[in-house]
């Protein structure tokens, strides 16, 4: 049928169901592909889907599991990052949903089982009066209910004074895009951050209690091997290990269609031609960092087919430059941290050795 529909979509999916339904089937599609005009949200209707149990659940400290459920408190995002596939659908902006449309959403949620709501924001702090606002408003309602929210580095900075308030209202982890520890390839991106940033996040989140869920693109057209072990060092040095599912440490750069990477001087370059297989726009990248990657997600691979998801109690390699990292001693080592359990969990960080090993190979 080749239908597609982005952003503030709901207005044209019930136009293209009511046209499907009716005798105008066979005409061309009229419902444009991207609108970001205003639209007065409504509560989400989940009936029928499967019970919230059957999805990802957060698994707690002391062992236990919370059921898990989802909602969004806003849409689009007001920033430019260019890797990001939001920007070329809603250009810099982003739309609040109301909050009693969201604790409707999440009401109902909680009736069917809901311990812990994962907000869907691109960023949650893009309006952080709304933001606050809905904290405590939840707060208010599910004094017992638990939440995480994806916040930007620059944002954790710039609004460092809510963290406390958020953690209060039952904020557990945050997760950010961090992408890299390369101010080189941080600059390329446009994340408005800076590898320093990094640090001073994790610090911040510490102070107010929240755990921290980095994520990153550890694989660019400009990753270079050495670059690759400053980003596991980095995780190692700031005791995140245990919070960056090995997944993490393989993704590759997506390039979608508009996306803002193309407006970079020389970007194109590195394009190759589309690859039905890959599902995506294979990029030139060096020899080693590429046969790396190959290895970091054979790695993960094996790891997931085998124990599961499991948190080593030290790592002990060599990456390279003759420095060996030391055994973590878990005696001294942060306490464990909630994080989000999928039904195919990803394996443990021992791919950091056998990475670095078939790379050099």
């Amino acid at each position: 049928m080749g239908l597609f529909s982005a952003a503030n979509s709901e207005p044209r999916l019930l136009s293209l169901a009511e046209r499907l339904r009716s005798d105008r089937r066979a005409e061309v599609q009229s419902e444009p592909v991207i609108s970001l005009a205003r639209i007065e949200f409504l509560t989400p209707d989940r009936t029928g889907l499967p019970p919230l149990a059957r999805y990802a659940h957060l698994q707690m400290p002391d062992g236990s599991a919370k059921v898990v459920g989802f909602a969004e408190g806003s849409r689009g995002c007001k920033h430019w990052c260019r890797h990001c596939p939001v920007v070329p659908v809603y250009q810099g902006k982003f739309r609040v949903v109301q909050v009693p449309v969201v604790l409707a959403d999440i009401r109902s949620q909680v009736a069917m089982g809901a311990e812990h709501i994962s907000f869907g924001d691109p960023d949650f702090l893009n309006g952080p009066t709304h933001a606050l606002k809905l904290a405590r408003a939840l707060h208010a309602e599910f004094p017992d209910l638990s939440f995480d929210a994806t916040i930007k580095v620059q944002h954790l900075i710039e609004h460092a004074m809510l963290l406390p308030e958020l953690k209060r209202c039952g904020c557990l982890y945050v997760t950010s895009a961090v992408e890299a520890v390369d101010d080189r390839i941080l600059e390329y991106l446009d994340k408005n951050h800076s590898a320093e940033d990094f640090g001073r996040a994790v610090a911040l989140l510490r102070q107010a209690g929240i755990a921290f869920a980095p994520t990153f693109v550890a694989f660019t057209p400009w990753t270079t091997l050495d670059g690759y072990v400053d980003l596991l060092r980095r995780l190692i040095e700031l005791e995140l290990v245990e919070s960056v599912p090995p997944i993490q440490l393989c993704i590759r750069l997506l390039v979608p269609e508009g996306s803002y990477l193309l407006k970079l001087a020389g970007f194109r370059d590195l394009i190759r031609g589309f690859r039905c297989e890959d599902s995506g726009l294979p990029l030139a990248t060096p020899r080693r960092p590429r046969r790396c990657a190959a290895a970091a997600s054979s790695g993960v691979c094996r790891e997931s087919r085998g124990r599961g998801a499991f948190a080593p109690p030290g790592i002990r390699a060599n990456l390279g430059d003759g420095s060996p990292i030391p055994r973590q001693d878990r005696s001294a080592a942060r306490p464990p941290e909630p994080r989000l359990v999928h039904a195919a969990p990803f394996g443990a960080l021992v791919l950091l050795c056998r990475t670095h090993d078939a790379a050099v190979a």
